[in-house]
């Protein structure tokens, strides 16, 4: 077969970029996920944007929406940074993969996360996702204590590779893979008590734990939870890491959102943000003496490696993003504009008792909405009611950008509760159309029932146009 044949039929940059709604889902159908097609294309959110900048998202036909998702905290200095990508372009030319060598931007990078520990953790580890920077630290963990057992939280998420699995407290996501790491135990979240007790047991590398729950419905923990989860975990001689994947650089009000509680972990693992919405990159950092023990002599230092990690484009990205952040007091920004928007979803709350909860901190909210009733079942002959236990949130995130250009979603492991994780760059009147939006919704819908009826016609309208 001459090449030009083999080749016949492939699909160009060019071709791609004047692609149709339709193109796209015919190609993600057919050679990625049909299953995510369909449901997407439920509640018509299956929509082909061309065009994105800041909060602002853009589809095929030029309608705006604003992004209240933010790639699950992953674009806190919006989408397409100009600051950022300026800064890339410095060094393109430069070698970006050479493992014959040692990255110049790499120890950059590191030095520049150190030093916002203060100085408290020094060595970083750069791998390209959330995922991998939780295997790596449950890794160095188990290599530096020499003891095998890890402690995690009961509807915590912390990624679906099968180390980061083993400690993701989610059943729906564990047991189709069993059996999965051994030696990793469940405890309750916020519960310093059973932690305690566990780690009693002996014979613990680490506990790992979110400052703040994301998948888990963006569940804030007790005043003094994370201090006291410090003295445990030092008298029992674990090691306690921190995951920040979702709540670090400036989301929650702080750069990390351990240091609201001025404590010191062992380690803490970073990703989402950090590549400042461009480049893929994670990692973790862990104090010295940490690493010395797991890695550093000559025959233990390649023990753990990532081929794309730490990368010149990836890691200048993260120096980058720092610095915006740094620049323009985002974490600050964070905390000011968090408390008014959860003071008016408060209100909101106070008003509709379709609302069940608003909780957060900074600009990392959860709204919690009442469960379906059983009418839902009813009307559509089960399957609605079926679909809204585990997607309810999802309904009216469908009603929030169909109807009114705004972007959210639900949270993984709890899916009556809708995230809003918007940019940290968010404008004060972007989150007003947030909560004119919902008051609007509210008001159109009496209840509960009649949300639940009519979100079920956009789901059967979206059905049959497909």
């Amino acid at each position: 077969m001459k090449a030009k044949d083999y080749y016949r039929g492939f699909i160009t940059i060019d071709d791609a970029l004047n692609f149709k709604r339709n193109d796209v889902r015919e190609n993600y159908k057919e050679y990625v996920n049909s299953a995510a097609v369909q449901l997407l294309g439920l509640l018509d959110f299956d929509k082909h944007f061309v065009k994105a900048k800041g909060t602002k998202v853009y589809d095929e036909d030029g309608r705006e929406y604003i992004d209240f998702l933010g790639g699950y905290g992953a674009l806190n200095i919006g989408h397409n940074n100009d600051y950022v990508l300026e800064r890339i372009k410095k060094v393109i030319g430069l070698p970006n993969i050479l493992q014959a060598s040692i990255y110049n931007f790499a120890g950059a990078l590191a030095k520049n996360l150190s030093l916002l520990t203060n100085g408290h953790l020094k060595r970083s580890f750069f791998a390209n996702s959330g995922a991998e920077a939780v295997e790596g630290a449950l890794k160095i963990a188990k290599i530096a204590s020499g003891k095998s057992k890890i402690a995690y939280c009961q509807n915590s998420f912390h990624g679906k590779s099968m180390g980061a699995l083993s400690v993701t407290g989610r059943e729906k996501y564990q047991n189709p893979f069993k059996p999965l790491v051994p030696d990793c135990y469940p405890v309750p979240y916020g519960d310093d008590r059973a932690l305690e007790e566990l780690l009693k047991i002996g014979g613990f590398a680490a506990f790992i734990v979110e400052p703040i729950q994301g998948e888990g419905g963006i569940n804030v923990p007790p005043t003094g939870y994370l201090k006291r989860v410090r003295e445990i975990c030092d008298k029992y001689g674990v090691y306690l890491i921190i995951d920040e994947i979702q709540t670090g650089f400036g989301r929650t009000g702080y750069m990390f959102a351990y240091q609201s509680e001025e404590i010191i972990p062992d380690i803490v693992c970073f990703a989402k943000s950090i590549g400042g919405g461009i480049m893929p990159i994670g990692g973790y950092i862990a104090k010295d003496e940490i690493w010395k023990k797991a890695y550093g002599t000559v025959d233990k230092a390649f023990l753990h490696t990532s081929t794309f990690g730490g990368n010149t484009l990836s890691c200048a990205a993260g120096i980058a993003t720092i610095e915006y952040i740094f620049e323009n007091s985002l974490d600050k920004q964070a905390r000011e504009k968090g408390d008014y928007f959860i003071k008016r979803l408060h209100e909101l709350k106070s008003k509709y008792e379709v609302i069940k909860d608003v909780r957060g901190r900074g600009l990392m909210i959860g709204i919690e909405f009442e469960e379906p009733k059983g009418i839902l079942n009813k009307i559509t002959v089960g399957k609605l009611s079926e679909l809204s236990k585990e997607y309810f949130a999802s309904l009216v995130a469908g009603k929030l950008m169909n109807d009114y250009g705004i972007i959210t979603a639900y949270t993984l492991n709890n899916p009556n509760v809708i995230r809003l994780e918007p940019p940290l760059t968010v404008e004060y009147d972007e989150i007003d159309r947030v909560i004119y939006a919902l008051q609007d919704i509210f008001e159109k819908n009496s209840g509960f029932l009649s949300l639940g009826l009519e979100s079920g016609k956009q789901v059967i309208r979206s059905f049959f146009k497909k």
